[in-house]
């Protein structure tokens, strides 16, 4: 048999047990048909073989990030951008100059802005806005995108006047004087809003992903968990058809779709190894940021705000126990450390059907657990799905609300240790979408100017081989798909990442300087660095 592509001429890191380091491998079609040492692999090369030359650089396989929003990365990459703006003013400078050259009655959309950063750090309001456009309805989503900040016009078109009520799970922040919207929707409210206002068509949606997948292939990714709703899974289901679909996706099932997927017989690993149905995902809370994490203790300074717990009582218990027992495997946003304990409460009471129909739960985030619940995860078989971006991003907010109990944020080397399985992303656009970026940040916990030194509860630093084996065999193993990706195994999907230095080697403070120098997805070369040889 001879091989389509040989990739050899370096140090390839399988991230197989069995053969962890191999020098050479060869593919046929999209999948890797053998691996070993450089003359072994000679022998699969033929006139039409292609042979990739590593001159001496490293690969590992493609990198997968298990929680993403990746059609609103690629919509986000033509709205207004308010990451790191470092007050209400600027991002209203911002919305005024894209209002100036955008059509008169057009929704304005924008995503980033947080209030944390701002001095004093305090929620915007409606009026603001007015004075930047009032003649488009904006909606700016916040960067954790648990709270929307709109303008008046945009609260009138959604009919969001003072006689409006909160919903469970929701809330309309109010002027203190006259108790009217003041422009700023949380948690539920925003999510209804959001459905309200709708989403771009079908063609659009296709140009993001496309969009998105060119700067993810850049990245070194060649796989997604998509945390999305029905519009993108059928943007996905469009280019997958017509042969078109740029990465590998694994799409959750929102759970307002959870009726309408148990009735069509939907269930959890339903697909191929392009496009395949995922967990269901259910919130259990809401955010650091937006002081709506669900808690046990109240935040530090603010001794009545405990957060926003959903599906309280018995009804997280219920959603698990209805979509496992239809094959539909869960996973579940916790962030707070009460979500979390109720989300394990909930998937210890459902062990039975879940595990018995082979189903993986996963936690979402799972960014504070109390000192109690850590070894839980590895004893009942849950997943954890984190983004470690997450923690160098919010070490001080985690700080500031949460005090000493940040002893169990993010921690990564304690469920390790615990013999949890981790599975690493990016959540994305709430932070950069570089996987890269992710494994430096769970290696060092630091953000990339060095801060804090030393690194934020550095006890929990991970390995670059276990952050590297949390975007691919971990991510795999979320999904159900470990015999099928996730490593550089004969038999798998053809996957793997190029790059400019061997990782596993080099200083970690280097690891933000590392370069992808060539993607390959399916057997077949997505990306290539400016002045990379392709053969």
């Amino acid at each position: 048999m001879k091989a389509d592509l040989v990739v050899a001429g370096g140090t390839i890191y399988t991230m197989d047990l069995a053969r962890p380091v191999v020098e050479a491998l060869a593919i046929a079609g999209e999948r890797i048909v053998a691996v070993g040492e450089a003359v072994t692999i000679r022998d699969y090369v033929g006139p039409a073989t292609q042979v990739v030359d590593l001159a001496g650089s490293t690969a590992i396989p493609g990198l997968t990030d298990a929680h993403v929003h990746f059609v609103a990365y690629g919509l986000s990459l033509q709205q207004v951008d308010l990451a790191g703006v470092r007050s209400p003013g600027e991002a209203v400078e911002r919305v005024r100059a894209r209002a100036a050259v955008t059509p008169a009655g057009e929704w304005l959309h924008g995503r980033g802005w947080d209030r944390n950063l701002w001095s004093p750090a305090e929620f915007p309001n409606r009026w603001q806005l007015d004075a930047a456009s009032p003649v488009h309805p904006v909606v700016l989503r916040s960067k954790d995108l648990h709270a929307l900040w709109l303008n008046s016009l945009a609260l009138r078109k959604l009919g969001l006047d003072q006689a409006a009520q909160d919903t469970c799970g929701g809330q309309i922040l109010r002027d203190a004087q006259t108790g009217e919207a003041a422009g700023v929707l949380l948690e539920e409210m925003a999510s209804a809003a959001l459905q309200r206002i709708g989403k771009p068509g079908p063609q659009t949606l296709a140009r993001a992903i496309v969009e998105a997948a060119g700067l993810a292939h850049r990245l070194g990714l060649t796989g997604v968990h998509d945390c999305e709703e029905g519009e993108e899974l059928a943007a996905f289901l469009s280019l997958r058809r017509e042969g078109t679909l740029p990465l590998r996706v694994y799409m959750l099932i929102p759970r307002d779709s959870l009726d309408a997927a148990i009735r069509l017989g939907l269930q959890s690993g339903l697909g191929d190894d392009w496009l395949r149905i995922g967990h269901l995902k259910v919130f259990a809370d809401g955010s650091l940021g937006s002081h709506t994490a669900d808690m046990l203790e109240p935040y530090d300074g603010e001794e009545t705000n405990r957060g926003i717990g959903a599906l309280e009582g018995d009804a997280l218990r219920q959603v698990v126990e209805r979509a496992s027992g239809a094959g539909i495997a869960v996973a579940t946003h916790a962030i707070g450390d009460r979500a979390n304990r109720r989300v394990l409460d909930a998937y210890a009471a459902t062990r039975p059907i879940w595990a018995r129909q082979g189903l993986r739960p996963r936690i979402e985030h799972a960014q504070l657990l109390a000192d109690s619940d850590l070894l839980r995860l590895a004893q009942l078989g849950v997943v954890a799905s984190m983004q470690p971006v997450h923690a160098t991003s919010d070490w001080e907010m985690a700080e500031a609300y949460w005090g000493p109990r940040v002893r169990g944020a993010y921690a990564w080397r304690s469920l390790l240790e615990a013999g949890t399985v981790l599975a690493f992303g990016s959540d994305c656009p709430v932070e950069t979408l570089s996987p890269l970026a992710g494994i430096y940040a769970a290696v060092t916990r630091q953000r990339p100017d060095g801060s804090p030194a030393g690194g934020w509860q550095p006890q929990e630093r991970v390995s670059v081989y276990d952050a590297v084996r949390a975007y691919t065999w971990g991510a795999a193993y979320a999904a159900g798909e470990e015999a099928r990706k996730g490593s550089l195994t004969p038999g798998k999907v053809a996957d793997l990442v190029v790059l400019s230095d061997d990782i596993f080697k080099a200083p970690p403070e280097t690891l933000l300087g590392v370069q992808v120098l060539r993607t390959i997805c399916g057997g077949r070369v997505v990306f290539l660095a400016a002045g990379v040889d392709r053969a």
